[in-house]
């Protein structure tokens, strides 16, 4: 018996890819705990709210996503909302995510989560292994003492 290798990568176990407005999402597993979202163009009020209801709709329990936005050529103040919203729902359904970041959204972040309360990675690998280490902790708002 013989093997034939080609220089061509495996396919992903399940690759989605969806044109919204400006913008498009691709989303593949590389395995089945692990999803990765790429997000290409442009991300703002046009599109964002279904790019937030795209994440959910892979946000499930024990589940892992990564987000990556570094090719994204712009990232408006929707895309940030978007982001908490993907926070809250995701925090919802016990699914993990973290965020790649290009120069796009790394601008709005400095402004809109200057205390840096979103999960960030600088790459998808470093991204999955944020993940397999401690759950992110909640922001709890405690009250100020009289």
């Amino acid at each position: 018996m013989s093997v034939i290798r080609t220089d061509q990568p495996e396919r992903p176990a399940v690759l989605h890819s969806r044109d919204c407005h400006t913008a498009r999402f691709t989303t593949h597993w590389p395995d089945e705990t692990v999803g990765i979202i790429t997000v290409e163009g442009e991300l703002d009020a046009s599109n964002a709210a279904t790019f937030a209801d795209h994440v959910d709709g892979y946000a499930t329990a024990g589940k892992h996503l990564v987000l990556d936005l570094s090719p994204l050529q712009f990232f408006g103040t929707a895309g940030f909302s978007a982001l908490h919203t993907i926070n809250v729902r995701c925090a919802n359904s016990s699914a993990r995510w973290v965020m790649v970041t290009g120069d796009a959204v790394l601008r709005v972040l400095r402004v809109c989560d200057p205390d840096h309360t979103l999960p960030v990675a600088d790459s998808v690998p470093e991204a999955i292994t944020q993940m397999d280490g401690e759950p992110r902790r909640s922001l709890q708002l405690v009250a100020e003492p009289r």
